[in-house]
């Protein structure tokens, strides 16, 4: 089932927002352990899928190009621009309870949305009906909605909505791909690809326990110049390809 992942990650946020409004006094220290803890764990993850390229020189390329796209547009600003754009508008408007539920959904939206672990876990479940990734985004988003609900309220299990339309359109769009594109050459891609995503959760693992601050987001167009890449060696046979 193409969209088990992102209905699993879409349930563990509506759980999570549940228990963060039945515990609103969660002890600060106890959060961060759990949240280096959920680090850890995504940074092994990132690792282990990084290790998996045969080819590591279109990962490099990848990233760096993929880096220098993200810096030019600026992607991780424009992101934050839009956020704080639609809590203008929806905050604004809205007095009371309201500004809570708006904030809550919005606020928790760009969280759970936003990052390369939601395209390359939806990704994952289209091409190889691989959900754990998203699984795992799901344990990360369930925490997380706790302490977000325990806060900004009721809202946040609303941002369930946006998560399965965003992962879920990229998860069924995913499963196209293998129609137009040669077994082999699909491999390949799913291969680097793949290889290309760990490194981008390993900096997401980073920056979750606290060790950088690295912009993720600006590193999401390396998902497209992978399969550039990917292409232009296919076609001119510049890689061995990977054994079935």
């Amino acid at each position: 089932m193409v969209l088990l992942g992102t209905l699993i990650n879409a349930l563990l946020i509506i759980v999570g927002t549940i228990i963060g409004r039945l515990l609103k006094n969660i002890p600060e220290n106890m959060k961060q352990t759990v949240m280096y803890a959920i680090g850890l764990a995504v940074t092994v993850i990132g690792l282990q899928m990084g290790f998996e390229s045969g080819q590591f020189l279109i990962v490099i390329i990848s990233l760096v190009v993929g880096a220098v796209i993200g810096e030019w547009i600026d992607l991780d600003h424009q992101l934050n621009q839009f956020g704080h754009w639609l809590e203008s508008k929806v905050g604004q408007n809205k007095k009371g309870e309201n500004i809570s539920i708006a904030q809550g959904f919005v606020s928790s939206t760009l969280i759970f949305v936003i990052g390369s672990m939601a395209v390359i876990g939806s990704l994952d479940s289209g091409l190889r009906n691989d959900h754990d990734l998203l699984i795992v985004k799901g344990l990360i988003d369930g925490f997380t909605s706790i302490i977000l609900a325990t806060t900004l309220g009721i809202g946040v299990l609303l941002s369930a909505v946006p998560v399965i339309l965003y992962q879920g359109t990229i998860a069924l769009f995913a499963t196209q791909i293998s129609r137009v594109i040669p077994q082999d050459a699909l491999a390949l891609y799913i291969q680097e690809m793949t290889a290309t995503g760990g490194v981008m959760i390993v900096a997401i693992g980073l920056n979750m326990i606290g060790l950088t601050k690295i912009r993720v987001a600006n590193f999401l167009p390396g998902i497209l110049v992978v399969a550039i890449v990917v292409a232009i060696a296919y076609h001119f046979h510049l890689v061995p390809l990977p054994s079935k």
